[in-house]
């Protein structure tokens, strides 16, 4: 490992865990590669360490470099919220993921071809697992913080839940204990808009046509999810695209139909279908209540006082204010030193991604609370 990551020369690196991992349905997983990337420096005594857990189409970069954006530029950086010259950053592709980490577009060693769905059904506890598996290679016993929003916060609490002592704080954005009806009635209908698509051939695609169609219109589903009703009416109102009347056909004219065709087709080309269909079904299975229960993590919080922070946003209607603070209730109740920000925000649930000073000021001000080299 090199402990010494220059901001502009990150790049994507690989580890590849010893064994098998033990899934949590119980089924064994061989050989599993986790693609990564870092930024800034570790310190001498891997105290400044934060892991970021990215979104459901995330992946490991975070920051910018090598020509491409990152996809928290507007947080992660020097002199940002997360601060690259004060702490040594991760973000890892999750399990399942097609990002470079092991994924059902993988090779099955059984087989000498794609896993295809023969990949097994994964949770989010099982992506965590992997995450501490990278940590431990990289010989950091103890996180200055876990940060992540959206399908990235319930990875966060996943961590808190399985390992309580190697977490000194926590932020969970833009986020939720358990999927709601309609969370699930959403990833739903992308699932089978996948399944449906002539292409899909039982999740047996790979070097043939793919399910293009269907994970275009998945996208479109999802993307509406993460707007709200006034971004969407500033942005596009009932504006036509390219023209001035109707064209009385089926043809895309008003400027959102427009925008979410383009969005579509952007997200085939990076993109795998059957990696959609494992995440979101992670994302539905979860539910950290139960095992905060069970598993006697909020108790060892308190008594460990690591902070814990959630932050919500006003127009997010994905996972709504309400959801937010169920997790915070939860975490009062056991002693939980947490604390909740509510941000204005018109731009619905897609506001944790996009520039915003008042979460990078309440970012600053949380992680400097800890203590590190």
């Amino acid at each position: 490992m090199q402990e010494e990551c220059a901001e502009e020369t990150a790049k994507k690196q690989f580890y590849t865990l010893e064994g098998e991992v033990v899934l949590e349905n119980g089924q064994r997983l061989p050989g599993v590669t986790v693609a990564y990337e870092t930024w800034g420096t570790l310190n001498a005594d891997k105290s400044n360490a934060i892991l970021i857990c990215h979104a459901l189409t995330g992946d490991s970069h975070a920051v910018g470099g090598n020509g491409t954006p990152g996809w928290w530029d507007t947080m992660v950086g020097p002199g940002r919220g997360i601060d690259t010259d004060r702490y040594f950053v991760i973000c890892s592709n999750i399990l399942g993921g097609c990002m470079g980490t092991t994924g059902p577009a993988s090779i099955n060693p059984v087989t000498g071809k794609p896993y295809g769905t023969d990949f097994p059904v994964v949770t989010i506890h099982d992506m965590v697992q992997v995450q501490a598996a990278l940590v431990d290679s990289l010989g950091i016993d103890r996180l200055h913080a876990v940060i992540g929003g959206s399908v990235g916060g319930m990875q966060v609490l996943s961590w808190c839940k399985n390992y309580p002592e190697r977490v000194g704080s926590a932020v969970a954005l833009a986020t939720t204990m358990r999927h709601s009806a309609l969370s699930i009635a959403f990833n739903e209908v992308a699932r089978q808009s996948i399944i449906s698509d002539p292409n899909w051939n039982e999740g047996h695609y790979y070097g043939g046509a793919k399910p293009s169609m269907g994970l275009s219109v998945a996208r479109m589903v999802g993307h509406i999810t993460y707007l709200s009703d006034e971004a969407m009416r500033q942005k596009f109102g009932r504006r036509l695209q390219h023209r001035d009347e109707f064209a009385f056909d089926f043809d895309a004219e008003f400027q959102v139909e427009s925008y979410l065709h383009y969005q579509g087709a952007k997200f085939v080309d990076r993109f795998d279908a059957n990696s959609l269909l494992y995440i979101t079904k992670a994302a539905d299975y979860f539910d950290i209540e139960p095992g905060f229960q069970e598993s006697g993590a909020l108790e060892r919080m308190a008594e460990l006082r690591h902070p814990f922070l959630v932050v919500s946003f006003t127009s997010d209607w994905l996972y709504p204010t309400y959801q937010n603070r169920e997790i915070v209730s939860l975490f009062k109740r056991h002693g939980v030193d947490v604390s909740f920000c509510e941000i204005e925000a018109s731009c619905g649930h897609d506001a944790f991604l996009l520039p915003s000073d008042r979460l990078t000021t309440i970012l600053t001000g949380f992680l400097g609370k800890g203590t590190h080299a």
